[in-house]
């Protein structure tokens, strides 16, 4: 719990961000810890509140009341065994997580939750920094064999749980390297590529098998893998984008923004081969069609990619800039959230629709807008007009991709289309086959893809051999 009184002693400090006019010029991190000593005083914060409501925040049920109680008293290492028991990458969670158990702290009532995410991040860094963290080699091989399918945050995390429970794990990955949407959707800014490379390290060291440029489903028979295979597991994320199918929607210069991001993924890691139609924004008034925080990654990237002008778009009414504590706390508030990227330079409108799309030459030229109701339909005589060269539809996922892999399956589908598995088993309609992260809950949050991963390996290892020792 921190020091009994420190959270009336001591105020809440998080980290900050280099100036927006430094970091706009490279693709790196900015993101400034806070050090062994304001992280300590921070730790001491955390409060005997009785009900550490931040458990019900954390998908991934870390224990955070006992390692800021390590972290305050110097027990550093022990914090670390602490938060990895609970989490197979705290490096990524501490990154790019929102943090909902900060929204669930007791202090969140006075608006100075415990700054939770920061000291997460801080613990796992310093253990990396020390050399605390190694592979973990199973003493005895079970002699069974495990295909993984999809290596996200899911993936990789059942993957790591499953190899150092003693089985041979295989996983196959359609892209060049591994990591899924935090290498190629979430912008190096946010999270450098190094913290994925360094954990594939580990996991290999404990015995995991990667097999990059494997596409189930296309160029690799899933059935082949069902049959060679005592278990699968399903992890491939939730890739199909929710479409704005409209008039002009045809033009040039409209893209998904999963087929914008992943470009500057891969200049800034040098992956070859680089891009045969580049999508850019130097020089361009480019707007993002959705409010959320891939629609945010695409106004960081455009920024530094030097667009003209940057403009974010949301369906939605604007939220209020505070949320009512005594309605919503310990949940997650709808409230309006200003992103790094948007303090970088961007615009945003709310409760509008596009309703077309109009151009010159076959490229997109203007967006024609409307103002939308409660029932989010465009009001009469609210339209306008805005110019543009790139538009950017961030609009979330709707599902996974059916074709390939799921279609030639033949596996049992849920009403949105995703993989059908309960959170018990996590058991599909198909003997051997599991699935588990977005492409069986759907678009969610990484934390609740660690989580999944995780307990899909206990199911799997318990369904193998009649029992386990794998946490839940």
């Amino acid at each position: 719990m921190g020091k009994v009184t420190g959270f009336l002693e001591i105020d809440r400090r998080d980290r900050k961000y280099l100036p927006a006019s430094d970091r706009i010029r490279n693709y790196k991190e900015f993101v400034i810890p806070l050090g062994e000593e304001g992280t300590r005083d921070q730790a001491a914060r955390c409060m005997n509140c009785g009900i550490p409501y931040c458990h019900s925040g954390c998908p991934v049920n870390n224990q955070i009341p006992d390692w800021n109680d390590l972290v305050y008293n110097n027990k550093w290492r022990e914090a670390l065994v602490n938060l990895h028991s609970t989490n197979n990458f705290p490096e990524f969670t501490g990154r790019i997580c929102p943090a909902p158990c900060e929204a669930s702290c007791t202090l969140n009532l006075e608006d100075a939750p415990v700054t939770i995410k920061t000291i997460e991040c801080a613990i796992v860094d310093k253990g990396w920094e020390n050399g605390w963290i190694a592979p973990e080699i199973p003493a005895h091989k079970t002699g069974k064999r495990v295909a993984v399918i999809g290596s996200g945050p899911a993936g990789l995390a059942a993957a790591q749980q499953l190899a150092r429970a003693g089985h041979d794990v295989h996983l196959f990955e359609k892209h060049a390297k591994a990591g899924g949407l935090m290498r190629y959707g979430i912008p190096d800014f946010k999270m450098e590529k190094q913290l994925i490379d360094r954990r594939i390290a580990q996991m290999q060291a404990e015995g995991v098998t990667f097999h990059y440029g494997v596409n189930v489903g296309v160029n690799k028979d899933i059935a082949e893998l069902v049959d060679a295979f005592d278990a699968v597991l399903l992890s491939g994320g939730a890739e199909k984008p929710r479409d704005l199918p409209i008039e002009g929607r045809d033009l040039a210069g409209i893209h998904f923004a999963m087929d914008f991001l992943p470009q500057q993924n891969r200049r800034v890691g040098h992956e070859p081969p680089l891009d045969n139609h580049p999508i850019l924004a130097a020089g361009k008034h480019v707007f993002v069609i959705g409010g959320g925080d891939t629609g945010s990654d695409c106004i960081g990237t455009s920024i530094r990619q030097g667009a003209l002008s940057v403009k974010q778009l949301e369906i939605m009414p604007m939220p209020p800039e505070k949320e009512d504590k005594l309605l919503t706390w310990p949940n997650w508030p709808l409230k309006l959230r200003t992103s790094s990227s948007h303090q970088e330079g961007a615009d945003r409108d709310f409760a509008v629709t596009t309703v077309r799309f109009s151009g010159e030459n076959g490229a997109v030229k203007k967006l024609h807008c409307a103002r939308v109701g409660s029932d989010f339909k465009p009001i009469a005589d609210t339209e306008f007009d805005l110019k543009d060269d790139l538009v950017l539809i961030a609009m979330g996922f709707v599902s996974p991709v059916h074709e390939g892999m799921i279609a030639s399956l033949g596996v049992a589908t849920d009403p949105r289309g995703n993989v059908a598995a309960n959170v018990i088993d996590y058991r599909t309609s198909l003997p051997k086959v599991f699935a588990a992260g977005d492409m069986r809950r759907g678009q969610s949050l990484v934390v609740w893809a660690i989580r999944e991963g995780r307990q899909a390996a206990r199911a799997i290892d318990e369904a193998l051999m009649g029992e386990t020792t794998l946490p839940r």
